[in-house]
Order: C-alpha cells, then structure tokens, then sequence
C-alpha cells in the first residue's frame, strides 16, 4: 500500500480511498453466507423491479414509497438505525422532530456507500443531486441514477431520458419548495475514514437556506465503495447480502445558513447529550467568537499553534507545525476548498463550507483531510493501473 502513500492526507496519515476489507471469518460459515446470499438477492430483485416498474411514479413522500425503500434496506438486513439530532436527548427525537431537515431545505450528507442513498430515501423521500468540483452548479439525479453515482457507473436508463441540466440548488429549491434536496458535497465516496475537501455546490444554496450535516455510518464498513467499477458492484452485492446483518448510525446536525452559526449540543458530538438550549447556545457562541478573537488579535503569541480542522481530538500529527510554504498558502483569501476547485467564494460562503464540513467530521467521529475530487481520479488510475500490472 505504500506506493500509494502520496494519497494519504499528509497531516494526519489518513488514507480515505483505499477499500476497507470485510471482518474476518471463519471458512466454515462461508455456506451460510452462501444462503443467505441466495435468499435475499431474489427478494431484493423483486422490491427493486417493484420500485422501477410502479413505486417510483407515486407521489413524492406517499407511504407507499417509503415502504418500498425499508423493504430495500430490510432485506439484505439492515435492521437497526441508531438516529440522533444534535441537541436532542436520547430518546426524545419524536418530542423535538421539528430539528429534522423538512422540505425546502438541503442535506448536506457524507458520502460512502449507495445505502447512503437508499437510506435518505427512506426518510426524506428527497431530490438527490450531484457536486462537481470545478463549480457551484448541480445535476439532479434521480434515484437509480445516484445509486449508479456512487459507484461512477452510469445509470442505463439515462440513455433513453437523457441527463437533467446543471443548475444551482437555490432554482432547485424554488422548483420544488417542498422537498428535500440532498447533497453530497464530497463529490464522490470515500471509505468513511475521513471528510474529503468539499466542493462549493453548497454555495448554490442562498444566503437563507437552512443546510442540515448529516453523518451516515455503518457497522462493518465494508460495504464502502470509495472504488468505481462495475467489478465494485458484484462486491458491494455479495458483501451486503451475505452478511448477518448491518446497523446504521445517524447523526443530524443543527442548521447552518450563510449567515449564522449552527447550534451544538452541550457534549459537543451529537451522541445523547441534554438538550442544550439558549443559555449554553450563546455560552459556546461566544466562546467561539472569543476563541477567533484571540487567535486575530495576538498572532505573535501563539506562531506554532495549529488550529484543528475538525471536530475530533486532535493527534499527534495536528501538534506538528506547519511549513511556512503551506501557512502562506493558508492565509490567502478564499479557504482551501474554494482554492482547490478554482472557484471564488464570498466569505460568508466559505464559512458555511467550513462549517458543514466541521460539523460532518464532529458527527462521524473523523477528521478532514485536505484531498477531494481530484486526488481520487487520480488514486483510482493508480489503483487500477497496480492491480492490471499485479495481473501479468
């Protein structure tokens, strides 16, 4: 793996595109993986068949859609979500439901594997949408075209309908104020071992916009496709269909605009925490704003301090100081990620960037690694390339 080393994050190790390997087991359970596999295949053709032949041309949020959706999560055995809102306690979500991301507002959701989509499917019954790193604009997909997404493969049936224009996710929103619009704004999957540099489609949204992170994980993360291909896909199928069964983790975080700051819980990591209410929102705002003013105001005091780039404990490798060539870079106007896609941003723009994606790492328990769209094209060649040359 070290002659892909280059694709690892420089500053904390982490490699976000290699594929995670399943749990080992031993052989002799490889026949009841065997049936497992051959029940639920049949039955997940079916539910699927069922969605492209009749389900899909319901009305949007109609149960009859959902239901299809959990049918589609519920068979290969994903039978346990653990859901929690950020400043909610555990075990009040149905008291407080009115902090869960409703129609006219974006999701703003990391991206690893296509039950991504079928899980946001299942709940929100939204719009997906796809990020490009070189612009602000989007593409709408429809569901099997963001499930084909995922794995960069395309969706057959595009060659009949043809693909939907680009536009921004503000149009989007004023076409379709009562759905959800769900982005990816990594712009293509990762293994989950990290949040990728963002691309600036969420600075499409409007000042206004309410943005709402959401971290999806699973237990065993195998099911991760950060490799294209359709070889990924037979993958993707046997492992998720032969396994016992897999359990999901969600995590909704408060709401951010271009204009405001979004609301943290008391524990900081959305993970059952009291409800955090005005008192300790201001409290912790301020801390913030008293944070950033000290860091502005004495530069000089504090020269080889690193500011984290995440929500998650630091690690040795945040301690380390930076090189005078990369805070030089840091200090230009317009933040990494505007830089990275050659796109201009305004401030308040930026800042929304940065926070969702803060926020996508606090929630997911990882950090954010400075490597995106373009590293990934090229880890993928070299991937490919290895393995045609392992081959010979």
């Amino acid at each position: 793996m070290e002659r892909y080393g280059q694709y690892r994050d420089r500053a904390s190790g982490i490699a976000p595109f290699f594929p995670i390997p399943s749990p080992a087991t031993s052989p002799l359970w490889l026949p009841w993986h065997l049936i497992l596999f051959s029940l639920r295949v049949p039955l997940l053709a079916t539910a699927w068949i069922i969605w492209l032949t009749l389900i899909q041309f319901l009305p949007a949020g109609s149960p009859l859609r959902k239901a299809n959706q959990w049918c589609l999560l519920g068979i290969p055995g994903v039978w346990w979500v653990d859901i929690q809102i950020d400043g909610v306690r555990r075990g009040s979500i149905y008291k407080r439901f009115e902090r869960m991301p409703r129609g006219g507002c974006v999701v703003a959701a990391g991206w690893t594997t296509p039950l991504d989509v079928l899980y946001l499917a299942a709940i929100f019954d939204p719009i997906f949408t796809q990020s490009y790193a070189d612009g602000k604009l989007v593409r709408p997909l429809t569901q099997e075209s963001a499930l084909a997404a995922c794995l960069d493969i395309t969706n057959p049936l595009t060659l009949l309908t043809g693909h939907e224009p680009l536009t921004t996710l503000s149009d989007l929103l004023a076409k379709n104020p009562s759905r959800v619009i769900v982005v990816f704004p990594e712009g293509t999957p990762s293994n989950g071992r990290a949040i990728l540099r963002l691309t600036p489609s969420l600075a499409s949204a409007g000042e206004e916009t309410r943005v709402y992170p959401v971290s999806v994980r699973y237990s065993p993360m195998d099911i991760a496709t950060p490799i294209p291909g359709w070889l990924e896909v037979l993958r993707f199928i046997w492992r998720l269909n032969s396994s016992q069964s897999h359990t999901i983790r969600v995590r909704v975080g408060g709401a951010i605009t271009a204009g405001s700051r979004p609301v943290f819980t008391n524990n900081g990591l959305g993970d059952g925490g009291a409800d955090s209410g005005a008192t300790t929102t201001a409290r912790q705002a301020a801390a913030d704003r008293a944070s950033l003013a000290t860091s502005d105001s004495s530069p000089a005091t504090t020269p080889n301090r690193t500011p984290r780039r995440g929500g998650f404990e630091s690690n040795y490798f945040d301690t380390l100081q930076r090189s005078p060539e990369q805070q030089a870079v840091d200090a230009r106007p317009g933040g990494d990620d505007a830089r990275a896609a050659g796109v201009e941003l305004e401030q308040g723009e930026q800042r929304m960037l940065d926070e969702v994606a803060d926020n996508l790492a606090r929630l997911g328990r990882v950090k954010r690694v400075d490597l995106g769209v373009e590293e990934k094209e090229k880890f993928v060649q070299a991937w490919k390339g290895g393995n045609r040359r392992g081959k010979r």
